[in-house]
């Protein structure tokens, strides 16, 4: 038992230095980014945004999509019925907006996911006319110049498509959110200047012949994740994805303990079922160390138990903790730099980001390990079954 905790250990030791090495490599990139210059590429944009229900925060976000310092853009909101209690919300923007706003009722859907058939509705609605398709969610904040930024580096004909991720914020300073919001923060930065990206539905622009070509349409039948199926579209054509982390989306959010569980459960479930290559190395990870630290932690107590010198183990087990929260410090410093304008909020929640990186392996594992046993999830009040990437059963509405 001692000698696999020593191996345990410098594995982790070893992959932790290696964590704070690409975590300033990260960083030196996000500073690079960010002092660029976007360029003079300004097509013609259909922002996508599917809508449900009155979530906190809603009305503010919806008004951000309409304020963006983009010279030419129309956004279409859409939704599964017209009775949506957002509807309401949309028409207020309606009559306030300066930019064009479509409300696209896709009705229910069959055999896939609510948010991939409100986008292939409206999809199939902006077909003509535009150059650049933009992809968003409803509960993010991005700011002025975001849709610049993101629609920039697609001057290059070669890309697929630019992508970001989101940044959650906690609102109600709860203990449930704050480990949401940690267990969230590794995502952003596992995107980077690699061929290993992935589109992020919250946050992606693609040129709408591009979106043609690789037939992303069909790849939505039966899906349930929008992004993740973009994902597997463009990899088939070899398109390369871009990461933008200077278009990081601010992200209000909140749940309990019930709903953290239901959020992470579900996007490693669906990772599991259209990233399985990802999921395994990913769960493999958490599993050194987890294991690392409990084997240690057992140790100790075995070895203080009988009287017997131990504090070498604990301090042994406690290295791969403090190394992640070293790699917290660095994602953190590059997050504020990214998003100005959240500084002081990122600054008062730092423990989130920091301390709290050491738990989210625990949190990871158990969910890597619900994956392994169910494919079942609950998205916005609706119960999926995902047989496979292109198969989808909608057990409960």
């Amino acid at each position: 038992m001692l000698t696999l905790f020593y191996f345990l250990v410098v594995e982790q030791v070893l992959q932790g230095f290696y964590n704070l090495w690409d975590g300033l490599r990260w960083l030196r990139m996000a500073q690079r980014r960010i002092g660029s210059h976007t360029g003079f590429y300004a097509p013609r944009v259909a922002l996508f945004c599917p809508v449900k229900g009155i979530e906190p925060g809603l009305e503010q976000n919806l008004a951000a999509l309409t304020s963006f310092d983009y010279p030419d853009y129309e956004i279409f909101f859409s939704m599964a019925s017209g009775e949506d209690p957002a509807r309401k919300v949309l028409d207020k923007l309606v009559a306030s907006s300066k930019h064009t706003i479509h409300i696209v009722i896709a009705g229910r859907p069959e055999g896939c996911g609510e948010k991939v058939n409100n986008l292939r509705a409206a999809v199939q609605q902006a077909k003509q006319g535009y150059d650049v398709f933009v992809f968003c969610d409803s509960d993010g904040r991005p700011g002025r110049t975001w849709l610049t930024h993101l629609v920039g580096p697609l001057a290059d004909p070669n890309i697929g498509a630019v992508t970001t991720f989101r940044w959650f914020f906690q609102q109600r300073h709860g203990f449930w959110s704050a480990l949401a919001s940690a267990w969230n923060a590794p995502a952003a930065t596992y995107l980077g200047e690699h061929h290993n990206n992935f589109c992020w539905g919250g946050g992606t622009a693609i040129r709408s012949e591009r979106f043609e070509q690789a037939g992303v349409m069909e790849y939505w039948n039966g899906s349930v994740s929008d992004d993740l199926s973009l994902t597997a579209a463009l990899r088939r054509m070899g398109a390369p994805i871009i990461y933008a982390p200077e278009c990081i989306v601010p992200t209000l959010f909140d749940c309990d303990a019930a709903g953290l569980l239901e959020f992470t459960n579900r996007q490693i479930i669906i990772l599991r079922v259209y990233e399985s290559r990802l999921w395994t190395l990913g769960g493999f990870a958490h599993l050194l160390y987890c294991g690392a630290v409990l084997s240690g932690v057992g140790l100790y107590f075995s070895e203080l138990i009988q009287g017997a010198p131990a504090i070498h183990l604990l301090t042994l087990a406690m290295l791969p903790p403090v190394l992640s929260m070293g790699r917290g410090v660095l994602r953190l410093t590059a997050v504020m730099e990214v998003l100005p304008a959240w500084k002081s909020k990122l600054l008062a929640d730092s423990w989130v980001w920091t301390l709290m990186a050491a738990a989210v392996p625990f949190l990871a594992l158990w969910n890597t390990v619900v994956a392994l046993f169910s494919r079942q999830i609950r998205w916005r009040g609706v119960r999926y079954q995902l047989v496979s990437p292109g198969q989808t059963r909608i057990l409960t509405r």
